[in-house]
């Protein structure tokens, strides 16, 4: 996990704007808030004022935007305002709105930038939990040809490619390459929309508040007089003419991949409904709402796995071991082909963490299984075991004259397979104090971050007769 401060706004916002879909004017207020706070919605004009949280889980729609619903409350359209959140890195914030859709704007994130950035931000006391992903995490739709791949990374990089096999647009993609971009590249990217879906979402009661002073209109066929006028009325203009090849009405391309942005934009602020910064290189192929939002569930619910795991023990191969091979000699009694230890990394009074490089020509790869070599996961144990052993021998003046055996071994479970060329990790922890030479030990087993085995084990040590 990668650390820094958490942030919030240093003094109330107010922005005014319509609702895309009601056609309402909607007032909307960003309020400072306490450190683990979050992102939370407050409906000022329900009763009782409800309040929802910036979550995935609550997303109750995807048409033409993402909805967050709890209870009978919900706010609709709020991909935008959660992208500029995400990219002025803003944990903690109250966002009052008084409406059930957050404001279109001219169909960016920009204004909210601005409104944010106007409040300031403030640095707060309490760390930052950044998620730094260790492990390719994919999701595809096969039917849709929807893909989204996420890569381990050391900060946050999201790429967007869209194709909707128009000769206008083409295909198209774009790159936010570190967070702090987002504010010049990406925010002030406008929403499109393709003429012969404009027919429909207004016959369907939707884009009340559409003007084309707040979307791209990407005109994909010939557009007659008939049909400028029919479009005029619509968004009640005098008139209405394809000035630009492809592009409805005077509107001027800030890129020449804006969609592509405006597209990027979303899935920002859709993937900031996971709650949890991450770190990791994103490519989402054919991005929408329904999509992003599945793909955000399915990393919320990977970093929750992954948190309610033991830490893996950390090891620097180029750090002198506290002991070597030669040195674990001289305190255990095996020897090989029964020595499952090459090193001891860590050992306090009551822990002790021991590594073992698996190799091709370890004996027991002879039979365990020719073909298809995998470490006997009786001999993880017994690495367990030994690993343990030096925890409790170490503290012996004359470890030489003791052996230690194993009383009892509980909860025994296997993750993963141990294949040759892993190196693995055991750390053992004192359970409890040691009493009349009985010591109970917790036993986990990591290949890099992954969790391989693990086990309780309760040990006696012993005098050698005649020592």
């Amino acid at each position: 996990m990668t650390h820094s401060y958490q942030q919030t706004i240093k003094k109330e916002a107010t922005l005014s704007g319509v609702g895309l879909h009601s056609g309402k004017t909607v007032t909307v207020k960003f309020l400072p808030a306490a450190a683990n706070h979050g992102i939370k919605f407050q409906r000022l004009d329900l009763e009782g004022q409800p309040i929802i949280a910036a979550d995935c889980d609550l997303v109750s729609t995807v048409q033409r935007g993402t909805t967050l619903e709890k209870g009978t409350a919900s706010v609709a359209t709020v991909e935008h305002l959660m992208s500029a959140l995400v990219g002025l890195q803003i944990d903690n914030c109250l966002v009052q709105i008084d409406s059930g859709e957050v404001p279109i704007m001219d169909g960016s994130a920009k204004y909210f930038v601005e409104a944010l950035e106007k409040a300031g931000l403030q640095e707060q006391a309490e760390e930052r939990d950044i998620f730094e992903l260790r492990e390719n995490i994919h999701y595809a739709d096969k039917d849709s040809g929807v893909e989204y791949l996420a890569m381990p990374s050391n900060r946050y990089k999201v790429t967007a490619l869209i194709d909707y096999k128009s000769e206008v647009l083409g295909q198209q993609h774009a790159t936010l390459d570190k967070v702090t971009d987002f504010k010049n590249e990406i925010a002030p990217s406008r929403t499109f929309a393709f003429l012969h879906e404009l027919e429909t979402l207004y016959a369907a009661g939707l884009i009340r508040g559409g003007d084309l002073n707040n979307a791209i209109v990407v005109v994909d066929k010939p557009v007659s007089q008939e049909e400028q006028k029919k479009l005029a009325d619509m968004f009640n203009k005098p008139d209405i003419k394809v000035v630009e090849e492809g592009i409805l009405n005077n509107v001027e391309l800030y890129h020449h991949n804006e969609p592509a942005r405006h597209k990027l934009l979303d899935v920002i602020g859709d993937l900031g409904l996971i709650g949890t910064p991450i770190h990791a290189n994103i490519i989402a192929t054919k991005p929408g709402h329904k999509h992003n939002v599945e793909f955000a569930k399915i990393l919320k619910a990977h970093i929750k796995q992954e948190r309610l795991k033991p830490p893996a023990p950390f090891y620097d191969p180029n750090k002198e071991p506290i002991y070597d091979a030669t040195g674990i000699e001289k305190i255990l009694p095996h020897r090989y082909p029964f020595l499952l230890l090459d090193k001891i990394i860590f050992l306090s009074e009551t822990e002790v963490v021991g590594v073992k490089a698996v190799s091709f020509n370890e004996e027991f790869f002879r039979g365990h299984f020719p073909g298809n070599p995998v470490m006997p996961g009786v001999l993880q144990v017994e690495a367990m075991a030994q690993t343990g052993g030096i925890l409790v021998l170490h503290k012996m003046p004359d470890p030489q004259n003791y052996d230690t055996y194993f009383l009892k071994i509980n909860n025994v479970k296997f993750k993963q397979r141990v294949v040759p060329g892993d190196t693995i990790l055991f750390k053992l922890e004192m359970i409890g104090p040691m009493r009349r030479g009985i010591i109970e030990m917790k036993g986990s087993a990591y290949v890099g971050n992954k969790l391989v085995s693990e086990a309780d084990l309760m040990a006696k040590i012993q005098r050698k007769e005649g020592k």
